[in-house]
């Protein structure tokens, strides 16, 4: 894993305006990660505007997965806390804490994904600590993701940590 420095102002400055939209056209990622598997088939990982995007697409099946500010007007809904259709589930939390802590889980993040395949890590300008991580597995024929949004603000911020399975 490499930390993507990205030269772009982030979109999504909201973890309260963040929506789950399910099965939509996938947008351009600024920095993208791909992953195969020869059970579970394509995935990649993919960084919006502070928010994210996944693709996975196996034996003629495809889902498509994206957690950001422009979801719900893509036909998605404000960011639920679990989403389940057949073969796809979709849990998030988000957590309010600390400059300091979310400079530490910053640092973990970083620390955790060095030199490890299935990691995407981007930071964007003006701050160190405002990532986008993403890390993804294939098991048993079926893909396992998870991810982190990391929102710095002066006293408190936000941390949104969403994870989900697919099984086509």
């Amino acid at each position: 894993m490499s930390v993507h420095l990205l030269d772009v102002e982030s979109r999504d400055v909201s973890a309260g305006q963040l929506g789950l939209v399910v099965d939509a056209p996938a947008p351009r990622p600024l920095v993208e990660l791909n992953l195969t598997d020869p059970a579970a088939g394509e995935l990649t990982l993919g960084v919006l505007g502070a928010s994210h995007v996944v693709t996975a697409s196996a034996r003629g099946r495809t889902l498509t997965e994206q957690v950001s500010c422009d979801a719900i007007a893509a036909g998605g809904r404000p960011l639920p806390d679990v989403e389940h259709r057949q073969g796809y589930r979709f849990a998030s939390h988000i957590e309010t804490v600390s400059r300091q802590a979310l400079g530490r889980r910053a640092e973990m993040l970083r620390t955790e994904a060095a030199g490890r395949s299935g990691w995407l890590c981007a930071e964007f300008p003006g701050d160190r600590d405002a990532l986008t991580v993403l890390t993804a597995a294939a098991t048993g024929g079926h893909w396992h993701w998870r991810t982190w949004h990391l929102y710095p603000y002066r006293d408190e911020s936000v941390i949104v940590e969403t994870e989900s399975r697919w099984q086509p």
